[in-house]
C-alpha cells in the first residue's frame, strides 16, 4: 500500500497508530482467500510484495508457507513499516525501496504480490512504470496478483473526486489516495507492460464506511463478537459472484503471468 517515495512520513506516522484490529484481520482474509484461489501452491519460491503495510498491520496476506518454502521479501518506502513487519513476521525480508525502481534482479522472482500499493501514486503513468518493473522481476511464466481501487464502485470513484482534506479530518480517510485504473484499464496497462492477463475479480464487497466503524467498536468494546462480526463481513464476499460484483466491491484484482 505504501510506494510514493516523496511521503514516507505519512505511512511512517500510520505505523505508529493503533490500527483497527477486527477490521485489519477481515481485509488479510479477503486477500488470503484470493491468493489461495488464484495462486494455490505455485507462489512457492521467491515470492515478492510490493509493500509492508499488511505484514506491519496484522497477519498479513502470506501464509506461514510462504516463508517455509522460499524467499518473502517486502519493499517499502516506509522505514517504520518495515520495521514493524519484520518484528511481526521474522521471516520476512524487508527491503527499503520504490516500487517503480525495484532493487532485484531481473527474472529473479517467482512470484509478485501488488495488494492496493500502486494505487498510491499521483499517476496512472507511475501504475505503468511499476507494472514494468514487476515484469523486470519476474522469471518467465511467473504470477503477479494486483489490487488497485475500484473506480467502477460508487463510493470509492466519488471518494476518489471529492476533496481528500475534508475526508481526512473527518476520518473517514486514513490517508492519501491517489491514481487508480478500472478493470479493462488495468488490464490493458499489464499487456503493455508484457503480461498475459489470466482472471480479475472485484474483492471486500462490505461497505466499508460502516463496517471499519464498527469494526472499531468491537475491538474496543466486545471482542466476544469478534469471530461472529468476521464471519458476517465475509459472507459479503459472495457479492463477488454476483452481476454486481464490479459495483459492490472496493478493489479490483487481476491474475497475470510473464509470457514464457
Amino acid at each position: 500500500m505504501v510506494n510514493d517515495a516523496k511521503a514516507p512520513n505519512e505511512w511512517d506516522v500510520l505505523a505508529g497508530e493503533a490500527f483497527n484490529a477486527v477490521w485489519r484481520a477481515h481485509a488479510d482474509a479477503v486477500n488470503r482467500a484470493l491468493l489461495g484461489r488464484w495462486l494455490g501452491r505455485s507462489r512457492a519460491g521467491r515470492i515478492l510484495k510490493t509493500d509492508a503495510f499488511d505484514e506491519a498491520m496484522g497477519d498479513g496476506a502470506l501464509e506461514p508457507l510462504d516463508y517455509a518454502t522460499g524467499m518473502a521479501v517486502a519493499v517499502d518506502v516506509a522505514h517504520s513499516l518495515l520495521k514493524a513487519a519484520a518484528v511481526r513476521h521474522p521471516a520476512l525480508q524487508v527491503v527499503c525501496a520504490d516500487a517503480r525502481s525495484l532493487p532485484v534482479r531481473p527474472g529473479s522472482m517467482d512470484c509478485a504480490i501488488s495488494l492496493s500499493t500502486l494505487d498510491h501514486f499521483d499517476s496512472t503513468s507511475d501504475i505503468g512504470l511499476a507494472l514494468g518493473e514487476l515484469a523486470r522481476a519476474l522469471k518467465p511464466g511467473a504470477a503477479l496478483v494486483v489490487t488497485l481501487d475500484n473506480p467502477q464502485n460508487p463510493v470509492v470513484g466519488l471518494r476518489n473526486v471529492l476533496p481528500q482534506s475534508p475526508l481526512r479530518a473527518t476520518g473517514l480517510l486514513a490517508y492519501q489516495v491517489g491514481a487508480t485504473l478500472d478493470e479493462a484499464r488495468l488490464k490493458r496497462a499489464l499487456a503493455v507492460a508484457g503480461f498475459q492477463v489470466d482472471g480479475s475479480a472485484f474483492i471486500l464487497h462490505c461497505p466499508r464506511v460502516l463496517a471499519v466503524p464498527v469494526s472499531n467498536l468491537i475491538a474496543r468494546h466486545a471482542p466476544r463478537l469478534r469471530k461472529r462480526w468476521l464471519g458476517f463481513l465475509m459472507a459479503w464476499e459472495g457479492l463477488g459472484r454476483s452481476p454486481l460484483a464490479r459495483r459492490t466491491g472496493h478493489f479490483v484484482a487481476v491474475l497475470a503471468r510473464k509470457p514464457y
